[in-house]
């Protein structure tokens, strides 16, 4: 009885121990509970893309640290920008005085569990470690805010379309609100039960336990989940886990959210399989809710989410709009969907399709941009046409989420972009920095440069920088390069943007990519950091990319390095190994002779040349420069104007009439007498229709009169007009050349460019190819530009109009 009663005299000590105390256990063993696990984190770094890989959350500004918490789905935002879990992040000093026994004084252990029900060894082997691994987690330190000068970064409200429609209420979980709380002295008396009834509880009454602990106020409810009388509730909610109804389970599911139950936490495994076997039993909308309370949780769950898409694919026609919309950002957030789910998806998206809300749309492009479903490009650009009717209606979170599905879909909707080119200006003032990177990024992806978006960017994001993490600043570097924004439209732009990138130099250990991609965009746009090249190009670096055995890694250092070589003559900084050079230089080349090399566009220009020049020894094939990554077509004229060739006889033996990537052997060639092939009458009058004979030649076909509209506008009907200076090039002797020629050797590349090399709708180069046109030319070749707009009709045309307008490109090079 003596120990009884000191064992009393000690809990009702424990239930008036001080606040402090309890504030001090809050900020020490178990602070854990209320921090962002490891799997969350990587959830909110696969939030943006895909694709790729972000950096970590906490960011390093000058002398202070950011935070940053991009989404925050199971956070709505309360008022402007606040969310739920904000608001716990108040001073721990002024929580109310609970009427719980501080954990600090109590062993997780302390208390046996006695059950007629016992666990078999090895689930109680299972519950051990997850209890004891989620008893020894620690809590990452809460990073400090940015200085007061600094304006808060925007926050968005994934969730805001379960605000459309009040039939979202019955399947998803409102986070803003809480249940009425209970007095701390019913609390209090709810864990000693736990402690008295131990195996005796039944299903109704865990699930009651529970339900009254979720009522604690947000900011209590982490003293309660450090409690051990709550640890040995969860365990034996795990055990009596198949006894309960499919109603009770998701009672109990929604109170472990109110509890705010780590997203790691290793019962949670335990729950999803449950969970998972009982999907083919349950309705749509418990179905949807417990897919919602998973994703308030944090938690990623790929297995239900498997079955649910497999229990709704079939009756998916009869689900309503709400239900639609929920199930797609239900996919979205665990980042795929089943293949066996696309076609029904499509129908129920065409069926529902006019009577979206606009945050409905824009959750519905998020989902399915996340999700990659892979629609049909007529289904992605209807909902984009519903979009735009919507547009004045959207919040700038559901706009960017249908510029993602643009990016992902490569959809060119010209109405919705040309929208964008007035709303972005309004609206860029108030987005956030993400928003803002996916702007234009979508914009790079679709090659669509309108100044009016990318000004107003340019113009909003040095006030936001300090928000920016490495792989927003990197992402927007390459996008602005890509589309060609020279840095005197923006004067601050690249530099606050390589600022940030510098002070990220943390992140790009895990990341390599992200310091790749910044630095290829600066180079597009003519701006060469060195200290930043220096760090790409230490053999430290180079190492840790090439070991992600990733291509892209590869051939991003060896385009950084022969952009080094070319840019910065005076360089002593490292240079990448000739092993890495050696390797990328195969792999590119090996992926063109499959993929560039067999273009038709190509290898009927490389015929007619090879037909106008003489020979195949005269036309080349091949990387010029490997670093840019594309082919070409070389040529070489003597200071006379005469082709030259460009491989030996034997290199055409060696390679089986295959150009390589060895040097051609054109000096021999030189040395030997070869001078190429002389224009004669014969070959003039073969290009232009015309007889030699015109007593018994027939007259030539009429030809239309077209004015020429530019000095390289080129109009072909029947036959040639021939210009002036086409006529003086074709038949003038070689004595009366122009003696302004230089005294070498002409090495001419030629182009022959698509679509992809340019903007949408324009004639301006995109990054990488205005960077190669450079580079060429600081290598001492000519271009010369066969571009698709004048090419790809002429492959519908007779063999002499071809020649003709090669002759007029390669020869007018020599004026």
């Amino acid at each position: 009885m003596s120990a009884r009663v000191l064992g009393r005299c000690l809990a009702r000590l424990h239930l008036h121990a001080s606040p402090r105390q309890a504030v001090a256990f809050v900020r020490g063993k178990y602070a854990s509970f209320d921090s962002d696990s490891g799997e969350k984190a990587q959830q909110q770094r696969e939030e943006e893309d895909e694709e790729e890989g972000a950096s970590s959350s906490s960011r390093v500004v000058g002398q202070y640290t950011l935070q940053y918490n991009p989404s925050a789905y199971c956070r709505p935002v309360i008022g402007v920008g606040r969310s739920v879990r904000q608001d716990q992040l108040k001073s721990q000093d002024e929580l109310p005085q609970l009427g719980l026994a501080p954990a600090l004084r109590q062993k997780s252990n302390i208390y046996s569990i006695s059950s007629s029900r016992h666990l078999s060894n090895t689930r109680s082997t299972i519950l051990d470690l997850a209890l004891n691994r989620h008893g020894n987690s620690k809590d990452k330190a809460a990073a400090p805010p940015p200085p007061r000068d600094v304006p808060p970064d925007v926050q968005v409200d994934p969730r805001a379309f379960q605000l459309c429609r009040p039939e979202y209420r019955s399947f998803t979980h409102d986070l803003s609100s809480r249940p009425p709380p209970l007095p701390a002295k019913q609390i209090s008396l709810v864990l000693h039960k736990v402690t008295m009834l131990k195996g005796s509880m039944m299903p109704t009454d865990i699930a009651g336990f529970l339900r009254d602990l979720s009522t604690l106020p947000a900011e209590q409810t982490a003293v309660a989940r450090g409690d051990s009388r709550f640890s040995m509730l969860l365990r034996y909610s795990v055990e009596s886990m198949q006894a309960f109804s499919d109603v009770q389970l998701l009672e109990v599911l929604r109170s472990l959210v109110l509890l705010g139950l780590p997203p790691n936490h290793s019962m949670l495994e335990l729950y999803e399989a449950e969970f998972a076997r009982r999907a083919d039993g349950l309705e749509l909308h418990q179905l949807l809710l417990a897919g919602d309370l998973w994703r308030c949780l944090g938690r990623t769950v790929a297995r239900y989410l498997e079955r649910l898409a497999d229990c709704v694919s079939a009756h998916l026609g009869q689900a309503g709009a709400p239900e639609l919309v929920e199930l797609v950002y239900l996919l979205g957030e665990g980042r795929r969907c089943p293949p066996s789910l696309r076609q029904p998806l499509e129908l129920a998206l065409a069926k529902h399709l006019d009577v979206l809300h606009a945050e409905e749309v824009g959750s519905l492009c998020l989902g399915l941009f996340k999700s990659q479903s892979g629609l049909s490009g007529g289904m992605v650009r209807r909902l984009v046409d519903r979009a735009l009717v919507v547009v004045g209606e959207m919040s700038d979170f559901a706009l960017v989420n249908v510029m993602k599905l643009l990016r992902f879909s490569h959809a060119d909707h010209v109405a919705w972009l040309d929208a964008m080119g007035a709303e972005i200006p309004r609206r860029a003032p108030g987005m956030g920095v993400q928003g803002l990177m996916h702007v234009v990024l979508a914009c790079s992806a679709l090659h669509y440069r309108d100044n009016r978006i990318l000004l107003a960017v340019a113009k909003r994001v040095p006030d936001i920088a300090p928000h920016c993490r490495s792989k927003d600043a990197c992402k927007m570097l390459w996008a602005f390069g890509m589309l060609g924004l020279h840095p005197r439209q923006s004067p601050g732009l690249y530099s606050t943007l390589t600022e940030v990138v510098r002070q990220r130099e943390a992140d790009f250990r895990r990341y390599p990519e992200q310091l790749l991609t910044a630095l290829l965009g600066l180079a597009f746009a003519g701006q060469f950091p060195q200290d930043l090249l220096a760090a790409a190009l230490s053999p430290e670096f180079v190492s840790r990319a090439s070991a992600s055995q990733r291509m892209e890694l590869r051939t991003d250092l060896f385009t950084l390095d022969g952009t080094v070589g070319l840019e910065l003559p005076q360089w002593t900084g490292p240079r990448l190994p000739a092993s890495v050079r050696d390797e990328a230089t195969r792999m590119l080349w090996d992926f063109a002779r499959e993929d560039v090399c067999l273009k038709p566009e190509l290898l009927e220009a490389e015929d007619a040349l090879q037909e106008l020049l003489g020979g195949e020894r005269f036309v080349r094939k091949h990387m010029i420069l490997p670093h840019t990554r594309s082919i070409d077509l070389e040529v070489r004229l003597d200071p006379q104007g005469q082709p030259l060739p460009v491989v030996s006889e034997e290199e055409e033996e060696e390679n089986g009439g295959e150009a390589d990537l060895r040097p051609s052997s054109v000096d021999r060639y030189l040395d030997q007498g070869h001078s190429g092939v002389t224009l004669t009458d014969d070959l003039v009058a073969q290009l232009t229709n015309r007889r030699k004979s015109p007593a018994t030649a027939p007259p030539p076909p009429p030809r239309r009169n077209v004015e020429a509209g530019g000095e390289r506008e080129v109009v072909f009907s029947v036959g040639v007009d021939l210009t002036d200076g086409l006529l003086g090039s074709l038949t003038k002797p070689r004595s009366q050349r122009p003696r302004k020629l230089e005294r070498t050797i002409t090495k001419i590349a030629v182009q022959v460019s698509t679509r992809n090399h340019y903007g949408y709708r324009s004639q301006q180069l995109l990054g990488l190819h205005a960077l190669k046109r450079r580079h060429l030319a600081l290598a001492g070749y000519q271009v010369v530009e066969v571009p698709h707009w004048e090419w790809f009709p002429l492959l519908r045309r007779s063999r002499t109009e071809k020649l003709a307008y090669l002759q007029c490109k390669i020869f007018g090079t020599l004026k």
